[in-house]
């Protein structure tokens, strides 16, 4: 209805552009040109044909001096005056124009004219109806709304037989569906041929079926971990809640004297609140790691991620001794040189390690280790210096994250070893996966070959029994597969030889591999170390 609409217009706007670009006042209005007076006179109806237009002239002080022409009917409302300036603004270009209603109906434009022996110009005024065009649409409009309620009809009808008649072998679906519906998911569809789409159908039920038996499987080992999870997370935060309540009672009741009782008070709440402030922060972290927000991936060298880390243990465990390694490049990450062992071709430093990052996360069967082997140390070394080898170990990824990842390895590390157990940090490139990958390697009791897939399970405790002594909340190993599954890296754990385990976590290596310079393990050069400091 638009294109019908639009090309009726259309020619409506070039009849009314051709009438007033030619002269129609002569054929319609008498011009008299008397004592260099004009005036204009329309011819009487009788001696004029009806004409498809009418026409109105003005003078060139704007005023309306005469009208004729059309064939009846509803006239157009002229305005009483049309500057000669406004003739030349509106050229031949059609504008709308009411009736004496009040109604658009019309279309009009002007042009310029100059009577024979008259020196000034006049404007004449061409105007065409709009009202049979209005009328063909609305007429068509109609005749098309018919229609197409007739054949939205029409198929409506056609279709709801051709669908009964196309499905009527749809009963058994019908009522192995009514069996699901009430509980019963051992129900399969019998009676299949493929070729057809019922056939197809019932393939695709039966295979639903399954996924269904298996997600209601998977759903209720979620909602047993799910019930275990809370009962530990509820020890763990009833634990130092009823600690602070505990103080604080008794401070209220003047139980605790100022001074050194008061402070050691206060010093047992704050590390109450640090461990459930822990706890939360676990929580909200995977909470974020579910919603598949978008990561920031840069260029990022595992160099200086491994040195900050091992720089931030030396802080909090002095005892401890760390060595940061840069593999050879023909060396792959679990072959047979052992972690952490120094190579004629590798460098490697040490120091004391690194931070605590706030839960080492999904606890591993293995306790403290009571005599744990001794790693070599260099007690007249001033730094800890890395070799730098080619290629370099840029992957593509977020810092922040990366270093979450390491922090809580190393965490779980120190949990399962003794404060003088020595932990090594290996950085590498694998050229054939195209990964570079950084390995925590510690000299523990290890992990058994049938808890190493489970140890990344979220809720999941190798120590079922909630003294905490080292089962944790089974969160931290569980936030290092989130963020390395959402970076598109791996990670798996490894045995270490001479006993121990070994976390390796691999990234796609960057397709630009310089990175940016603050991130260049160039660029990040070690502070001296004091002699009391080691």
């Amino acid at each position: 209805m638009t294109f019908l609409r639009s090309t009726l217009y259309n020619s409506i706007d070039a009849s009314v552009r051709g009438y007033a670009s030619t002269d129609a006042v002569s054929g319609l209005i008498d011009v008299e040109v008397e004592g260099g007076q004009v005036s204009f006179t329309p011819r009487d109806e009788d001696d004029v044909p009806p004409t498809p237009y009418f026409v109105a002239v003005y003078g060139p002080d704007g005023a309306l001096e005469a009208v004729a022409g059309g064939s009846g009917g509803i006239e157009p409302d002229f305005p009483d005056t049309f500057t000669l300036q406004a003739t030349a603004a509106r050229g031949l270009s059609p504008f709308a124009l009411p009736d004496v209603e009040g109604d658009e109906r019309f279309l009009a434009a002007v042009d310029v004219f100059q009577p024979d022996g008259v020196g000034d110009l006049f404007t004449q005024m061409v105007v065409v109806s709009t009202a049979s065009t209005n009328q063909v649409v609305a007429t068509f409009l109609g005749i098309y709304a018919v229609i197409s309620v007739v054949i939205l009809g029409a198929g409506a009808l056609g279709t709801r037989w051709l669908v009964t008649l196309t499905f009527r072998s749809l009963g058994q679906v019908e009522d192995t569906a009514m069996s699901i519906a009430s509980g019963d998911f051992s129900q399969r569809m019998t009676d299949i041929e493929p070729r057809t789409e019922v056939g197809r159908l019932k393939i695709a039920i039966n295979t639903m079926l399954g996924r269904i038996d298996a997600a209601i499987s998977q759903r209720e080992a979620t909602v047993r971990q799910m019930r275990r999870f809370i009962g530990d997370a509820s020890h763990e935060l009833r634990t130092p809640l009823v600690t602070v309540r505990g103080y604080a009672e008794l401070y209220r009741m003047g139980a605790i004297p100022p001074g050194d009782d008061t402070a050691q008070a206060m010093d047992r709440i704050e590390k109450e609140a640090i461990r459930m402030g822990v706890l939360v922060e676990d929580l909200l972290a995977l909470a974020r790691l579910d919603e598949r927000r978008d990561v920031d991936i840069t260029p990022v060298d595992l160099r200086p991620v491994a040195r900050d880390a091992a720089l931030d243990v030396r802080a909090t465990s002095p005892k401890r001794t760390v060595t940061v390694i840069e593999a050879i490049d023909d060396v792959l990450p679990g072959g047979d040189t052992p972690a952490g062992e120094s190579d004629t071709d590798a460098k490697k430093r040490t120091s004391p390690p690194t931070a605590v990052i706030a839960r080492a996360g999904a606890s591993l069967l293995r306790r403290r280790s009571k005599t744990p082997p001794s790693a070599p140390a260099d007690p007249d070394a001033d730094t800890l210096p890395i070799a730098v080898r080619r290629p370099q170990p840029v992957v593509s990824g977020d810092e922040n994250r990366i270093r979450q990842v390491v922090a809580n390895l190393l965490g779980n590390a120190r949990r399962f070893t003794g404060d003088d157990s020595p932990i090594e940090l290996r950085v590498g490139v694998d050229p054939v996966a195209s990964t570079g990958w950084i390995e925590v390697v510690d000299h523990g009791e290890g992990v058994p070959d049938q808890l190493k897939e489970k140890i990344f399970q979220r809720f999941w405790r190798a120590d079922t029994s909630r003294t905490r002594e080292t089962g944790g909340t089974g969160l931290g190993l569980s936030i290092v597969a989130s963020i390395v599954d959402a970076l598109h890296g791996d990670v798996r754990v490894l045995d270490t030889p001479g006993g121990g385990a070994t976390f390796r976590v691999s990234f796609p290596l960057a397709q630009q591999r310089e990175p940016e310079e603050h991130l260049l393990i160039e660029t990040q050069p070690l502070p001296r170390l004091e002699r009391d400091d080691l």
